[in-house]
């Protein structure tokens, strides 16, 4: 694992290599939860991904969303929790919730 700096390093510099980068940030956890807030992942529109927001239980989700926002341009709020329907969908079963915030480097 990265620590932060390393993973936006790797963002900027894909960035500077051309790459469209999302960079997907954890702004908040409660209850059980494997990444602290001010976790990050970083996504490019050609799939590349280094960092974590969820050590694997809702990773794919927020590349998914990364990809979205990397096209569209809008920054977007995922909420991921044991009640949330999409939470169980992507495997969020440890018990606690997870706020990440999905943004486009420009």
């Amino acid at each position: 694992m990265h620590d932060a700096e390393d993973i936006l390093a790797t963002a900027a510099a894909w960035h500077a290599d051309g790459e469209s980068v999302a960079i997907a940030t954890v702004t908040a956890t409660w209850g059980s939860s494997p990444c602290p807030a001010g976790s990050h992942m970083v996504v490019t529109a050609s799939g590349q991904i280094a960092g974590s927001v969820s050590g694997g239980c809702v990773e794919a989700a927020v590349a998914d969303a990364a990809m979205q926002t990397i096209v569209n341009g809008r920054p977007v709020l995922l909420d991921f929790g044991v009640t949330n329907e999409k939470a169980w969908e992507v495997g969020l079963a440890c018990g606690g919730k997870l706020q990440v915030f999905v943004e486009r480097l420009a």
